[in-house]
């Protein structure tokens, strides 16, 4: 029964809300008092008076209250008028003249205008829209006068920090001209011992040019009496060393007999020699001295005549013919290696190509006794070759750029005039080359015939 006079407020002030109600948002003074009235008001509810939103915050202090729970206060108190009743019994018990004034419809007129909007927008007297409004404009116009006021104190202190700061700049722009002037008469100053000291410096840099160019002088001469000493002392020192290696040449040719004239004649005269054995040998002369009758022309019984020997000439295809050529004295059979193995079995790799044909030179050096050199291409080589040469054979290879023709013709043109050399190759230029040379050129065919047979 005792809610029932609250319903009955709440319906009257339902009807009252329907009639006036704010065509704006609160000022944002105003609201802020109206939610320190809420906050205040808020610590004498208990928990169940209290909206469901609004009980989070009950134990909040009114500062902390007001800080986090302020929209939250503000919409309950607009929304349920049963909350907004209680807090204004609430206002009613603080400020019970304000609430009694309000009511009756005359606020006080020395009343704060923020103060009588939030009471009046809590209360909600009859008219209140219209006092929450005048003390709106009220604060605005309080706001523009102080705003007004503090434009007009910051003019005033602003035209005083004007005034101060010409007078400053006066002074300071005197001062300033003082010291230009002092700055000035020290820099004409300082000009003319500049000036002094320039010419100083040039006449000081004039002796410097000078003596540095009277040091060159000496420097250059110097240098150059050293440069001759120099220049003196290496010829005398090359004439030396040429003279002491002149000597230890003839030493040593003197005490070894080594020279690469003296090898070439002792070669070709072991050639002539072996040669000349070889003719007393095939010839069988007899150990006495030879008689005048026997230097005349003419065939005795049992002597070969030239037809005989003609006939007993053999083909440049006849494996003999390089028996006869290597049982010659001191002869010496070079072989173009890759020109013989890709005549005779190309199809095998180039290593095992190698050693088939060094293995069979190697049985026809112990066969024959002559000297042979085998000549491979070194271009054709991706790495250095590990290869043990067998007894009896030289295996050369050509260096980077040379070519083995060009090897084969060196190795010819080395050997001593008269000494029997026979080169094993198929191309043209290479038979050429060494038959300029005194070589004798014979078929590749002719040596793979001759090693088939070995």
């Amino acid at each position: 029964m005792a809610e029932q006079p609250e319903s009955g407020a709440e319906s009257a002030e339902a009807a009252d809300g329907a009639v006036e109600a704010l065509d704006r948002p609160l000022p944002e003074g105003v609201r802020r008092r109206v939610v320190a009235l809420v906050s205040d008001a808020f610590g004498g509810l208990t928990v169940t008076e209290l909206p469901a939103q609004l009980r989070q915050y009950a134990r909040f202090t009114p500062t902390r209250r007001a800080k986090f729970a302020g929209n939250a206060m503000a919409a309950a108190l607009e929304g349920d008028a049963l909350f907004r009743q209680r807090i204004g019994e609430r206002l009613r018990e603080g400020q019970p003249e304000l609430a009694a004034a309000l009511e009756a419809g005359a606020p006080p007129a020395a009343a704060d205008p923020v103060d009588v909007a939030a009471a009046a927008y809590v209360l909600r007297p009859a008219g209140w829209v219209k006092l929450v409004a005048a003390a709106g404009e009220e604060v605005q116009r309080a706001d523009a006068e102080r705003a007004d006021e503090e434009s007009r104190r910051e003019l005033e202190q602003l035209r005083e920090e004007l005034a101060r700061a010409r007078s400053q700049t006066k002074s300071e722009t005197e001062r300033l001209r003082g010291e230009l002037e002092a700055a000035r008469k020290e820099a004409e100053s300082l000009q003319r011992k500049l000036r002094s000291a320039v010419n100083e410096v040039r006449r000081g840099e004039a002796a410097l040019r000078r003596s540095r160019a009277e040091t060159e002088a000496v420097r250059s001469e110097a240098a150059a009496q050293v440069s001759a000493a120099e220049s003196e002392s290496r010829r005398l020192k090359a004439r030396l060393g040429e003279a002491e290696a002149s000597v230890e040449a003839g030493r040593r040719a003197a005490r070894e007999g080594r020279s690469v004239e003296d090898m070439r004649l002792r070669l070709l005269l072991d050639t002539v020699l072996d040669a000349a054995s070889g003719l007393r040998r095939e010839l069988a002369l007899p150990p006495s001295s030879i008689r005048p009758a026997d230097g005349v022309d003419a065939v005795e019984p049992g002597r070969m005549s030239p037809k005989d020997i003609a006939a007993r000439a053999l083909s440049e295809t006849d494996p003999a013919l390089l028996d006869q050529l290597l049982a010659l004295p001191q002869a010496h059979l070079i072989v173009d290696g890759y020109n013989v193995t890709k005549t005779g079995y190309p199809q095998l790799p180039l290593e095992k190509q190698r050693l088939r044909l060094l293995g069979g030179l190697s049985v026809l050096a112990a066969q024959t006794g002559a000297e042979m050199t085998c000549v491979f291409d070194g271009a054709e080589l991706a790495a250095p070759v590990l290869l043990a040469p067998p007894r009896g054979v030289r295996v050369l290879f050509s260096k980077p750029g040379v070519t083995a023709d060009e090897l084969i013709r060196q190795l010819a043109r080395a050997e001593p005039p008269g000494r029997p050399v026979v080169v094993v190759s198929t191309d043209r230029e290479v038979a050429d080359g060494v038959a300029k040379a005194g070589a004798r050129p014979v078929a590749s065919a002719l040596l793979l015939k001759r090693l088939s047979r070995v």
